[in-house]
């Protein structure tokens, strides 16, 4: 299980420092070395899943996803990317349906990837199926920027 403090250890792509990152924290990370906003992609469970998720000071990208799944491996190079782009911006965490099927329950995973777009702790809005990195940013930016108009 993953614990709610786990840290990870995230170079940061300006400067090429490592930094200690928190799956829950209350304000975004920023590189101890030049200030920059770190890339903020991790796992989690269904122990830790409310705090790195539903109580994100960001919005959340959530992937339900499964290391048995050929589609779910071509969309992860593409949240990594889109982790460095939108950092400051965005959380993305991943959660392994198989380790959690209590979370593909309450949230009605039927296929996977999944990815649910969280904000304030709640649903925005969700997409299944393998997606470039390019119809992946299309739909986060107009989510990320008709929240923040709205």
């Amino acid at each position: 299980m993953t614990a709610a403090n786990e840290i990870s250890i995230i170079t940061c792509p300006n400067c090429g420092k490592r930094n200690r990152v928190r799956l829950v924290a209350d304000a975004v990370p920023y590189c101890g070395a030049c200030g920059k906003p770190l890339p903020w992609m991790m796992d989690a469970d269904s122990a830790s899943f409310h705090a790195a998720v539903e109580e994100s000071p960001l919005p959340v990208l959530v992937d339900f996803w499964a290391p048995w799944c050929g589609p779910c491996r071509i969309v992860e190079p593409a949240l990594e990317q889109l982790s460095r782009e939108l950092a400051g911006r965005l959380k993305i965490i991943r959660v392994n349906s198989d380790l959690s099927p209590d979370l593909s329950q309450r949230f009605n995973i039927l296929g996977i990837p999944t990815l649910i777009l969280f904000e304030g702790g709640r649903v925005r809005d969700r997409i299944t199926g393998a997606q470039n990195v390019t119809a992946l940013r299309r739909w986060l930016d107009s989510q990320l920027t008709s929240s923040r108009a709205g």
